[in-house]
């Protein structure tokens, strides 16, 4: 089969590789389209220990059911699916409580030598395995895993979103940015969104943000202040880490969340730590989320209150140029890629 194989730091080929059997507990899949995620780019970029020469990246798709174990029941041929992208243990305690993201040997498709889905054949545990939404396209159904995943559990689990809650978003032209705003909307919050371009910001306005910040030229943290007459957010979404740190903190109410998901603009920043306990502050990280949550998401893009947002198709063989639109902030929403 062919598949588009990391060979070197910005440097990908496609080529021929063998088809994976389905093992014990697994069915095998034909990749229709293949969500581009941010750790991707990391690993493209040659940022990432996980992403060895010789590795098959991709962590979201979706796909269709081409050939079963014979210990799988109750799936079938020409199945449409997509699937979880996140691979535990299923027996240590986190995994049996229903929390997979703890699991203490997690791992991702695309990652530690494990293939993933920039290729025409999967092979995927059943238990990851979920029915497509009939009314998504392939395309759109690739970008749904990963990125609205991660934004319930930052958000739903961890930031216990209510209805009438003002929430900041950072970046919402990225995938997981795009994803929490529409999250943030469902559950009736008031949302701030911010992007670095105007075109973006008529977007996130279109989703459902009540104030658009352009972070590159506006102080958001006044907007914040104005916006919530002087009070904060009770909750900050934050996914870039350095440049956003302080302000994220100092944006919150008393009493408020932050949840964060990474780091793309430095993983270290100072933090006064009396800030914290004196406005009683949480912090809460995330990685990915539990298949339940997955599956809770499935049921809201299914009835339409939930919708996937795909900034471009491109073909496996230009998934450098994918990552470099990434890379320059170009899209808002997700980049699939179609073998």
């Amino acid at each position: 089969m062919k598949a588009l194989v990391y060979v070197a730091p910005e440097r990908m080929e496609i080529q021929e590789i063998p088809e994976p059997p389905p093992a014990a507990g697994e069915v095998l899949l034909k990749v229709g389209a293949a969500g581009v995620c941010g750790s991707d780019l990391h690993g493209f970029l040659g940022h990432s220990e996980r992403r060895k020469p010789g590795l098959v990246m991709g962590h979201e798709a979706v796909a269709t059911i081409l050939e079963l174990h014979p210990s799988v029941r109750g799936w079938r041929r020409g199945q449409r699916v997509c699937f979880n992208p996140l691979l535990t243990c299923g027996s240590c305690r986190a995994c049996l409580e229903g929390r997979q993201n703890l699991c203490p040997t997690w791992t991702l498709f695309g990652m530690d030598r494990l293939h993933g889905t920039y290729a025409e054949r999967i092979a995927v545990p059943v238990v990851n395995v979920l029915p497509k939404p009939a009314r998504l396209s392939f395309e759109e159904a690739a970008a749904v895993p990963l990125v609205f995943l991660t934004a319930w559990n930052m958000l739903v689990t961890h930031g216990r979103i209510r209805a009438g809650d003002a929430v900041l978003i950072w970046g919402a032209g990225s995938g997981v940015g795009s994803a929490a705003v529409q999250i943030a909307r469902a559950f009736g919050a008031r949302i701030i969104a911010t992007a670095g371009a105007a075109w973006k910001l008529d977007r996130a306005r279109a989703l459902g943000a009540d104030h658009v910040v352009n972070h590159a030229e506006q102080t958001v943290s006044d907007e914040v202040r104005a916006f919530t007459d002087r009070r904060g957010v009770d909750i900050v979404f934050d996914h870039l880490g350095k440049e956003t740190w302080e302000t994220s903190l100092k944006s919150l109410a008393r009493g408020g969340r932050l949840v964060t998901c990474g780091a793309t603009s430095g993983a270290e920043a100072t933090t006064d730590i009396r800030y914290i306990y004196g406005r009683q502050l949480s912090i809460y990280g995330t990685w990915v989320g539990a298949k339940r949550e997955l599956h809770e998401v499935m049921r809201l893009i299914a009835a339409g209150r939930l919708q996937p947002t795909v900034h471009a198709v491109l073909p496996l063989a230009q998934a450098a140029e994918a990552h470099r639109m990434m890379e320059r902030r170009e899209q808002f929403g997700k980049i699939v890629l179609v073998p």
